[in-house]
């Protein structure tokens, strides 16, 4: 199953992702628009005179949800949740992340087969210093690369601090993602303040 989250302000017919795409999308959350013809976009053709009027929704946060669970316009009303409050959530909650099992390789011990060596987790330098255990992991990572999952059991942070710290170093041309899926590697040559 793949899901596609699929988000504009400007509805118009290529945002929308055309009549095959948008065809596709069963559960549409419409907020406030300025004319009815943009219900219609939005939620399927006919809608609008069908009594779904986003187009009098009158507050902010307030919205339309169509769905085959919700047949009927409804109006309902979302929590503004500040940067702040994300932040807060995402703390609260880091330690209740599900792990994802790594599989092993043979013949190279307990160490998972997509992590390079030397970047064993256990590694007091690495805890002590995540910075410096990301850089050790992708210069050691293969031409496939290294695994999020790796570099946060290497780093010991978060997947979070993982991505902000690679986007980071990507926009630094020092590291890019590889052609397998959510896998990394160092640009060229080792990253500086990697020289063991």
């Amino acid at each position: 199953m793949v899901n596609l989250l699929a988000a504009t302000q400007r509805p118009t017919q290529a945002a929308m992702g055309g009549g095959a795409a948008r065809a596709q999308m069963d559960v549409r959350v419409c907020l406030r628009v300025r004319e009815r013809r943009d219900v219609d976009l939005i939620l399927g053709q006919g809608m609008w005179a069908a009594g779904w009027r986003a187009d009098t929704l009158d507050a902010p946060g307030k919205f339309l949800l169509s769905d085959p669970e919700h047949p009927h316009s409804r109006r309902a009303r979302a929590y503004l949740l500040t940067d702040r409050d994300v932040t807060r959530s995402a703390t609260r909650n880091a330690e209740n992340r599900p792990t994802v099992d790594v599989p092993h390789s043979s013949g190279d011990g307990d160490r998972p087969a997509d992590r390079p060596a030397g970047t064993d987790s256990g590694a007091a330098g690495h805890r002590a210093d995540p910075g410096r255990a990301l850089r050790q992991a992708l210069n050691n990572a293969p031409d496939e690369g290294v695994s999020i999952a790796a570099l946060i059991e290497a780093t010991g942070k978060g997947r979070t601090w993982v991505y902000d710290r690679l986007h980071e170093v990507a926009d630094a041309g020092q590291a890019t993602p590889t052609a397998h899926r959510g896998h990394w590697r160092v640009v060229h040559r080792p990253m500086p303040g990697n020289e063991t």
